[in-house]
């Protein structure tokens, strides 16, 4: 680790649970982000700034005006832009010690195939059921661990599904592909903008305990957060035996 690299993540470096050990295991780690948009957005940030070597940014959309209330990563002078340009651009002026790899394209199952390679976490920053359960499946067969969330409204959820504990539930466990639920977004339905900071944030938190950081992940238990009164919730959750996506990984 470099002279500026120890004073960048001196904080970190102090901190027992990580020590130059932990941050120079950060370094080394490869972050799939799919997704710029609320969520993806803080999420890439701290990922960014704590020092995770490698990121892989993935959205196909472009910057527009509404995005701004609550997509930090991306500003007013680069509406227009592509996401993944935009959010790169950020990510490099906060740290440029870091490597970032783009693709401004839909997510298919050969796309994630490919983006997969050599990524040691996924950051879910969708907003649709069936890109999850397409990354779900792509997880399991490569053994991926991944934290998935999702915010509309006031509310707002966060899970890990980490397909290296035999005991993890996966993303079909809890949301089976049918019957295919109704669709909604924060276009229609409208979304806070301080509540996907703090569930983008605690992405990229269960993001750097998937990487080294001491601590209990969110393996097994879905988080719920209520922003009108800030009232946390948890659900507990098993693996399903006879879930057909999951069960012949087992």
């Amino acid at each position: 680790m470099s002279d500026e690299q120890l004073l960048r993540y001196s904080r970190h470096i102090l901190l027992p649970d990580i020590g130059i050990e932990g941050q120079t295991q950060f370094l080394r780690s490869h972050v799939l982000i799919l997704g710029l948009g609320g969520l993806g957005s803080p999420a890439a940030m701290y990922l960014a700034s704590s020092g995770v070597g490698h990121l892989t940014l993935v959205d196909f959309d472009h910057v527009e005006l509404t995005n701004l209330q609550r997509q930090i990563v991306h500003t007013t002078a680069r509406i227009g832009h592509s996401k993944v340009d935009s959010a790169k651009a950020q990510l490099l002026a906060l740290n440029p010690d870091i490597t970032i790899d783009v693709h401004a394209e839909r997510a298919t199952p050969q796309t994630l195939n490919r983006w997969l390679e050599g990524v040691d976490v996924v950051i879910d920053a969708v907003d649709n059921f069936a890109t999850r359960h397409m990354l779900n499946r792509a997880c399991l067969a490569r053994a991926i661990p991944w934290v998935s969330a999702g915010a509309i409204g006031m509310d707002a959820q966060i899970t890990v599904f980490d397909p290296r504990t035999q005991d993890s539930p996966c993303y079909a466990c809890l949301f089976p592909p049918e019957p295919a639920p109704q669709e909604v977004s924060c276009a229609s339905m409208g979304v806070l903008a301080p509540l996907v900071g703090v569930i983008g944030a605690l992405q990229a938190l269960e993001a750097l305990k998937l990487m080294g950081l001491q601590g209990q992940t969110l393996v097994g238990r879905l988080l719920m957060l209520s922003a009108k009164d800030l009232r946390l919730s948890e659900m507990r959750m098993k693996r399903q035996a006879n879930c057909a996506v999951c069960s012949p990984f087992a």
